[in-house]
């Protein structure tokens, strides 16, 4: 008995088990104190749905030996540019989608590429260099975004005529289309089953892409680079088309994640959004130098079922509401544990 319990302690993890644990004892809080719990898990699907491909965006990019992607924001602008398009011009419904994701996708290849060049120059670095270029493509941004040609009223400032607004409601045709899609309830929990088969999609193609001559290479790269080149892989090439694969799937993740929330936030809404990412692939069990799509699931469904669970139960135990501050300790506890652990540990 001792001994099938540490073989699943090891298999699955003791963070891992902790974290399932935990929820497991939040739910029971959750219902003694008459929380809709059909509800927290309705809302934790949508939200795995919605964050799933902007954590499996951190795969490629650990595979091909980039390290952690905290250079996400590129994608997640590429994002919203596409996003953008489709609003200005007032597309809507599947063909909307298809052109946002379209755009995003080529936006994310070409800024990728870019960014790959740059992490070649800055071997060893390439998390504190990434985080500085999130940083500085969202502040940059914030200038485009008040001098952008858009002419679409419901999406410029009304005072001056141009620029940008803050937030900007996404057209009812195209808000929430894949959770609506083929969505049905079991036991009074909502499936949004659309996003979930979408993010289930992204994750299969990678896989496969893995399983491919290319993905093969790029992955032997990230794991010995010496071993890689005396097999004439090149190993810039590789690191550069993790980056690209990154990048552009942080693009169209974006591009989900927007037609879920219904929502645009522009400026300085999309800043820290790699943090939550990278926590996600981390608590999955992935690590700065090996990554799986397995991990990026699995960080994805424990994360953020342990964010929409946590926050309500603890408002429901502590007066006032700690939401905010809450998730920035799980977020970035999470980054820290897992960053200065040993490789083959947890």
């Amino acid at each position: 008995m001792i001994d099938s319990l540490k073989r699943i302690v090891k298999a699955v993890g003791l963070p891992r088990l902790t974290i399932v644990l935990f929820l497991v004892a939040l739910l029971v809080i959750g219902y003694v104190n008459r929380l809709p719990i059909p509800m927290l898990l309705s809302n934790s699907l949508v939200r795995v749905g919605m964050n799933g491909i902007m954590v499996l965006a951190m795969v490629p990019s650990v595979q091909s030996g980039a390290g952690l992607n905290f250079g996400l924001p590129i994608g997640i602008i590429a994002g919203l540019i596409g996003m953008l398009v489709v609003m200005e011009f007032k597309i809507g419904g599947f063909l909307g989608l298809a052109i946002a994701l379209l755009i995003a996708c080529v936006l994310g290849v070409a800024s990728g590429y870019v960014y790959g060049l740059i992490l070649n120059r800055v071997r060893g670095q390439e998390m504190m260099i990434g985080t500085y270029a999130g940083f500085s493509i969202v502040s940059a941004m914030c200038m485009f975004w008040i001098l952008a040609p858009f002419k679409n009223p419901e999406m410029i400032w009304v005072i001056s005529g141009k620029g940008l607004r803050t937030t900007l409601p996404v057209s009812d045709s195209l808000t929430q289309i894949l959770d609506k899609s083929w969505e049905f309830p079991i036991f009074g929990i909502k499936v949004p089953t659309g996003l979930l088969l979408t993010f289930a999609l992204a994750c299969v193609l990678l896989g496969v892409f893995n399983q491919t001559k290319l993905g093969i290479s790029m992955r032997m790269a990230g794991a010995n680079p010496a071993f890689a080149m005396s097999c004439g892989i090149n190993v810039d090439k590789m690191r550069i088309l993790g980056t690209v694969l990154s990048i552009a799937l942080g693009a169209m993740g974006m591009v989900i994640y927007c037609q879920s929330l219904g929502l645009v936030q522009l400026y300085r809404a999309p800043l820290m959004m790699a943090f939550p990412a990278v926590a996600a692939v981390l608590i999955g069990g992935a690590s700065a130098r090996k990554a799986t799509v397995w991990n990026a699931v699995l960080g994805t469904v424990l994360f953020q079922t342990l964010l929409t669970i946590a926050l309500p139960v603890t408002r429901s135990v502590i007066e006032g509401d700690i939401s905010e501050v809450a998730k920035t300790i799980i977020s970035n506890g999470m980054i820290l544990y897992a960053l200065t652990r040993k490789e083959g540990d947890g």
